[in-house]
């Protein structure tokens, strides 16, 4: 017992040296607490007071997330308890982003009418989403094996709940389940991944040298098998082939303002997580046992291809977008792929306008829902007359989406056009060249379904005449908001690049 003594004042040291860059997470934790005792103490009454003390508590985090740019602006980042979390420029970005969308997102629950209608209220979704933004934030920080499962499920289990919440939609707990049953599949091919790796080299932190040496002299083969089953762990929520079956109806059958979380902030947490997991690989130029240029080269161009040409056969808005959103995946793959500072910038760039202009979309869509009872595209034809400020809103957004100028979507995709061309003069690599051209050719088929809704909405004329539902107007300023932001980032993108090139 005497000799375990210096090793238990070195853990506590660490421990409390490492909450000083974990304040966020602290105050996260601390709210999740607050908002579930606000639920049990209030009862059905609570609803709106816990929407209070949760937009109140993610603004606080994001305080504590800008008091954290002067800790890592030497560029070197902290490893946080005896290196299980990594806080650098990267982590930080994401962990900003992703807490400005949550921000966005809480405001967005009670607008949609569909889910506040729901019996159970929106108090528990409130402090389920607070729970899921912790293992968000370890995703983006995650550096051993055991802290980025943890992450995982975590995150995982939130998003089960969430898809589910609306138990008495049979379509709604339909796309639960098979959230869970295939959440579950890749969960435990990953954890078998994470099994092997472990075993190879001996050490669950992949960012230990001595780690990596072991892997090397493992057979590589087994080493590559490994790999491979904790990227489809981590492409499970990234939704990129093959990891994408269950995007459409989940999306679909989950309540709109779900669809948008999942769509967003796991995406974003996961390309974080990725970036993570490939940088011991990446930066240590003797692991030749798997060539994750080529791998992802191939996973980015298919997920393109698949998901901009699936999203041209739909008519259902929600299941559009989700195809869509496959397809965004694929082509942010190209920013990993070029395993540069300037690529994670361009990355990071287009995942932030990405995830505000696919949140605007969907509360558009919402919007349509609520006044005119519409889901389909073949419902808004007619509607741009009928409520023109919310229809210029969604063109605006859906231009954004596309990559066309004058929008942040533009800007974004040329900033990561530009990474990897950079990057193909210096390598010749022909692959990146493939990336490329795929790029641009899925843009140009991306017209074809994101173009539907405004031809409805402003060049057709409505079969029949739909009465208002209701009104709106909460996610009208919302759209109207998230469109000139999109426009003003278009023009002037180094409002927001300047600051996320590492420094």
């Amino acid at each position: 017992m005497h000799d375990l003594l210096p090793y238990i004042h070195d853990q506590l040291t660490n421990i409390l040296e490492g909450i000083t860059y974990f304040m966020p997470e602290v105050c996260l934790a601390i709210l999740f607490v607050l908002v579930l005792v606000t639920d049990m103490i209030f009862g059905r009454e609570s609803e709106k007071l816990c929407r209070i003390v949760a937009t109140g508590g993610v603004l606080v985090v994001i305080f504590k997330d800008l008091q954290q740019v002067a800790m890592v602006l030497n560029g070197t980042g902290h490893y946080l308890f005896s290196a299980m979390l990594l806080l650098n420029h990267t982590a930080l970005t994401f962990k900003f982003f992703i807490d400005v969308l949550a921000l966005m997102l809480l405001l967005y629950f009670a607008w949609d009418d569909k889910l506040s209608a729901h019996r159970k209220r929106l108090a528990d979704l409130y402090t389920i989403t607070i729970g899921s933004l912790l293992g968000l934030h370890l995703m983006v920080m995650a550096i051993n094996l055991l802290s980025i499962y943890i992450a995982i499920e975590l995150v995982s289990i939130s998003s089960y709940l969430m898809v589910a919440y609306r138990s008495e939609n049979g379509f709604s707990s339909e796309a639960g389940l098979k959230y869970v049953l295939f959440g579950a599949a890749s969960s435990a091919m990953m954890l078998y991944g994470i099994s092997l790796l472990y075993g190879f080299s001996g050490s669950l932190n992949i960012f230990s040298p001595d780690a990596i040496n072991s892997l090397l002299q493992a057979n590589a083969p087994a080493v590559s098998f490994a790999i491979v089953l904790v990227l489809i762990g981590i492409g499970f929520k990234l939704s990129f082939v093959p990891a994408y079956f269950w995007v459409p109806d989940v999306y679909q059958g989950a309540a709109t303002p779900v669809t948008a979380y999942l769509s967003t902030l796991p995406k974003i947490a996961a390309f974080g997580l990725l970036v993570n997991f490939l940088t011991p690989f990446i930066f240590f130029v003797k692991f030749t046992a798997f060539n994750f240029s080529l791998v992802l080269s191939i996973i980015g161009i298919i997920t393109m291809i698949a998901g901009n040409f699936a999203a041209v056969l739909q008519s259902n808005v929600k299941r559009m977008l989700a195809y869509s959103s496959i397809g965004h995946t694929g082509f942010a793959l190209m920013g990993i792929v070029t395993f540069t500072d300037q690529g994670i910038s361009a990355l990071t760039y287009y995942l932030a306008v990405y995830g505000i202009a696919n949140i605007g979309a969907l509360a558009l869509a919402s919007y349509f829902s609520n006044v005119a009872g519409v889901e389909d595209m073949d419902g808004y034809k007619g509607l741009g007359v009928k409520y023109p400020v919310a229809s210029i809103c969604f063109v605006i957004i859906l231009i954004s989406l596309t990559g066309l100028p004058v929008t942040a979507g533009f800007t974004g995709k040329v900033f990561v056009f530009s990474a990897v061309y950079n990057v193909y003069q210096q390598t010749n690599n022909i692959w990146l060249l493939l990336l490329m051209i795929t790029g641009a050719l899925t843009t140009v088929v991306s017209l074809f379904y994101y173009i539907k809704i405004p031809l409805n909405l402003f060049l057709r004329k409505a079969e029949v005449n739909t009465g208002p539902v209701t009104s709106s107007n909460y996610i009208l300023i919302f759209a109207i908001v998230i469109s000139l932001v999109l426009l003003l980032l278009g023009i002037f993108p180094d409002m927001l690049f300047k600051y996320l090139q590492n420094p």
